[in-house]
């Protein structure tokens, strides 16, 4: 299935009094703000993976957010990517930006929610059309630790459902079969219809500065496919 990895990277530009208000303002970001997240990436039982990335706003417009992200410590090139102002993720959608993921929706406050639907044709090989759809939560303050320390932080948990329809397939098998002094090369070719799959998601954010993020994606069975988690090592604010 389609999984969506993203690094959360919102933060207030101190734990100041406004953090810790029943009210939350969108942040004033500065070119340099950097922050470092450990990823950990889980898939099915057994797969395990875990980064240690480095993530620096370059460039702020009204609308959109530029940032770079490399491995924390590499003389490698950073990699560029941007985000809308909110740090809402946007992409191309049947020909058309459309916004894909919205884990904050300023001003944030306790009880707070909004929904993020769409519908994208022929995302992959495998999908004829899948349909996303995602409710935001903003359930309240919650102490939490994480390797950059101890947090008031603001949770917002969003559940989704994931719907997609496979596309006609068709699988050629050949095979050898030998009778007496000959062989007969066998062909079969197995055609696959369409047919839906449908699955869920959970995602989990605290903001105050953002501190940690869990993503949760479930196959048609129920059983958890891919697990995400992104908390926060350490962070430095542009004066």
């Amino acid at each position: 299935m389609k999984k969506f990895l993203f690094i959360t990277m919102l933060m207030c530009l101190v734990v100041s009094s406004n953090c810790q208000s029943e009210t939350l303002d969108q942040p004033l970001l500065k070119v340099g703000d950097t922050w470092v997240y450990r990823n950990t990436i889980e898939k099915g039982t057994n797969g395990w993976n875990q980064t240690h990335d480095e993530v620096s706003v370059s460039r702020i417009t009204s609308s959109t957010i530029y940032y770079t992200s490399k491995p924390n410590g590499s003389s490698q090139p950073a990699k560029e990517s941007i985000s809308g102002a909110d740090w809402s993720r946007v992409r191309n959608v049947n020909g058309k930006e459309t916004v894909v993921n919205k884990p904050l929706s300023f001003p944030l406050s306790p009880g707070k929610t909004w929904e993020i639907q769409y519908t994208e044709q022929e995302p992959n090989k495998a999908y004829k059309v899948e349909t996303w759809d995602n409710k935001y939560t903003v359930i309240g303050f919650e102490m939490i630790e994480v390797p950059a320390g101890k947090f008031n932080a603001l949770k917002i948990e969003s559940e989704g459902q994931w719907t997609a329809e496979l596309a006609p397939a068709q699988t050629v098998v050949q095979g050898a079969q030998s009778v007496q002094n000959s062989t007969t090369m066998i062909t079969q070719v197995q055609k696959t219809t369409s047919s839906t799959v449908t699955g869920r998601t959970y995602k989990a954010f605290w903001y105050a500065p953002d501190v940690k993020s869990v993503e949760e994606y479930y196959n048609s069975n129920g059983v958890r496919s891919e697990r995400f988690t992104s908390e926060l090592e350490s962070f430095k604010m542009t004066n």
